[in-house]
Parts: C-alpha cells; sequence; structure tokens
C-alpha cells in the first residue's frame, strides 16, 4: 500500500511508550499523526482533515471527553474511537455520549483494534449536511433535530448515529444486524436498537422510525 492509499489517522496518546507503538502498529494500514497533549489533539482535529481518530481518555491539559465534545461542537463528524483505561460501563456510556463512536479499554487487542478501526472506516456515513425528516431537519454534525414550527431536540452522539445511518438511505429497510456491526460493539445485542428508536420516538415523534416487520427499520415520515 503506497501513502497515498493509506487512510489518515489522527492518534491523541500520551504515554511515551504506547504512542509509539500504535502508531508502528499502525502505519502499514494509516498515516498516523500522534499527539500527546488533548490542546494538540484538538488544534490538529480542527485545523486537518481527518479519516479516523484514536483519542485515549486521560490526556494532559484536556481530557479525551473534552476533546471530543469540542471537536462535535464544531461540526467534526469523523469517526472516533476512545482508547483509555477506564473500561467501566458507565465510563463507556459517557465516551459514547461525549460523541465517540466505539470505545476500547486498555490493555487492548491488536487485531481488535485493527478490526474496529476498519469497521469505522468502512461502515461511518452520515449525510453530508442537514436532511429534512417530516417537517422536521436533522443535522447530524451538530445532532439537532428542528421543527419547522420551532422546536429543538438535541440527541446523544449514538442516538445522532442511528438517525443518521437511517437518514443517509431514507429508501433502505436496515436490519437491526446491519444496524448493531456498524454502529455498536461486538458485545452488543440486537435489542439495544430497539432501545435507541424508542428513545428517538420518544424525543422526536413515534413516527420518525418506520417498523418495517420481519425486516428492520426505514426512516419515517413525521409531522
Amino acid at each position: 500500500m503506497t501513502p497515498a492509499d493509506r487512510l489518515s489517522l489522527l492518534l491523541a496518546e500520551d504515554d511515551p511508550a504506547l504512542g509509539p507503538l500504535i502508531t508502528e502498529l499502525l502505519e502499514p494500514d494509516y498515516r498516523v499523526r500522534l499527539a500527546v497533549t488533548g490542546q494538540e489533539a484538538l488544534h490538529l482535529g480542527l485545523t486537518q482533515p481527518w479519516d479516523v481518530m484514536v483519542i485515549d481518555r486521560g490526556l494532559p491539559i484536556l481530557d479525551g471527553l473534552g476533546v471530543i465534545a469540542a471537536l462535535r461542537s464544531k461540526g467534526i463528524g469523523t469517526p472516533i474511537l476512545v482508547l483509555t483505561a477506564l473500561g467501566e460501563t458507565d465510563e463507556k456510556v459517557r465516551g459514547l455520549d461525549a460523541g465517540a463512536n466505539d470505545y476500547m479499554a486498555k490493555p487492548f487487542d491488536a487485531g481488535e483494534l485493527a478490526a474496529r478501526l476498519r469497521a469505522l472506516t468502512r461502515t461511518f456515513s452520515t449525510p453530508a449536511g442537514p436532511v429534512g425528516i417530516g417537517t422536521w431537519e436533522f443535522d447530524p454534525a451538530s445532532r439537532a433535530v428542528r421543527s419547522l414550527y420551532g422546536g429543538l431536540v438535541t440527541l446523544t452522539a449514538k442516538e445522532a448515529e442511528v438517525l443518521a445511518a437511517l437518514a443517509a438511505e431514507p429508501g433502505r429497510v436496515f436490519t437491526r444486524d446491519e444496524l448493531l456491526a456498524a454502529h455498536f460493539q461486538s458485545t452488543d445485542q440486537p435489542g439495544v436498537i430497539d432501545t435507541y428508536v424508542h428513545h428517538l420516538r420518544r424525543k422526536i415523534s413515534r413516527t420518525v422510525i418506520r417498523t418495517v416487520h420481519g425486516v428492520g427499520y426505514q426512516i419515517g415520515d413525521p409531522s
């Protein structure tokens, strides 16, 4: 693979041994730029385009979740994987709700990290800009859903990711397994898709997502 063929990856990791090691592991497939502080990672994330980011939770100056939240607030939609020593469930939820797309706890398996990055770069897709859904307008970058009548709903990162996947292909019916494989961790069960669909319907409209019985879900037409 030539340098031009490799995807660009921003790695934010302050461990002086682990950062170079991850860089070495990923460089056959990615053009890796290593940042060692949250401030540096945020600057690079805002000023240069990236195909994917790997951000450590415990960065100095500005922690990883602060970096992610700041990037998302500026409309940066690049897929992000959080790599951290904090592997408890509530920490995973905080990371995902801050705007991360995936979460891995240290110590990690190099093969699994590579596979998760392939999944993120292969399956992550959102509409290029705001899209109309019935009488609502959805902006994936800001995670905001606005009604033509003045209502405003702000989604969590994972809610926005599910809605963006459906809105990107409004004519397509997605199975639970497709949505699960593309946007959730391998340990999650298909029922988690139903949970997020329920959240979206409760926040926006019961018809924002249409159930196609025996198949899966499709974008709806809320009014």
